[in-house]
């Protein structure tokens, strides 16, 4: 038997997010059509790539690689790929309707330093080389409120230990949301995976280089107070 080693299996996940919406406006299905492949990180998923080999990063050029965990309709992420030219970004996003928001977005910006995996973010983490990221945005996480389902929320181990490893020391990880029971659960969680919060605003103090989203926008008109969590990557 040979004493080499072998390859990573893919591992068998649940998955408990949305994929899918309201339908789609014609203008939306034509972005999906034709923008979305050429967008698209390939090797990402078991079915591309089953032994989980790492994803070569030369698309990136050399710039830092940032990555936004769940972009919603893409407000966030076509900022800051417009804003830092310097940086490379990639966007995680199961979501199809956001997905497709996303790319009316980026043809309306121009911008071309980003890459999209419409998919599972673990299934990236699997292949992610190991302390590649600079900077992570996890902006209004889906809050799954029932008790019972908040080992589902990404502030649990089973996602921050995949994004502590893809993290180098000294990166910044950014948390925005507005349910208190999750700023909870992120103080309490993401200390103990390696992460050191370095700072922590309420509304009007946030990052300088912020761009408010709609989420937050329906929380400010809903009465809920967002807050702004960051943290160094030990």
């Amino acid at each position: 038997m040979s004493d080499q080693p072998q390859p990573q299996q893919a591992e068998r996940r649940n998955f408990y997010g949305r994929v899918h919406g309201k339908t789609l406006r014609a203008s939306q299905k034509d972005y999906l059509a034709q923008d979305l492949e050429p967008l698209r990180l390939k090797g990402v998923t078991p079915a591309e790539n089953p032994a989980r080999q790492p994803l070569d990063l030369s698309f990136t050029r050399g710039r830092p690689l940032w990555l936004e965990v769940g972009f919603g309709g893409g407000e966030h992420l076509v900022h800051m790929a417009a804003l830092y030219p310097q940086a490379f970004l990639i966007g995680a996003e199961p979501f199809v309707n956001g997905i497709a928001m996303l790319l009316g977005k980026i043809r309306a910006a121009g911008v071309t330093n980003l890459a999209l995996h419409p998919g599972d973010v673990r299934d990236l983490f699997d292949v992610l080389p190991a302390a590649c990221l600079e900077k992570v945005f996890l902006n209004y996480p889906d809050p799954w409120p029932k008790a019972r389902h908040h080992r589902r929320r990404f502030v649990t181990p089973g996602y921050l230990q995949l994004l502590a490893r893809a993290m180098r020391p000294g990166a910044e990880f950014r948390v925005a949301t507005d349910i208190p029971d999750y700023v909870r659960q992120t103080h309490e969680e993401v200390p103990p995976a390696g992460f050191t919060l370095i700072a922590e605003g309420g509304p009007g103090d946030h990052w300088p280089d912020w761009i408010s989203t709609r989420y937050e926008q329906k929380a400010l008109r809903e009465g809920r107070q967002p807050h702004y969590l960051t943290f160094r990557r030990g």
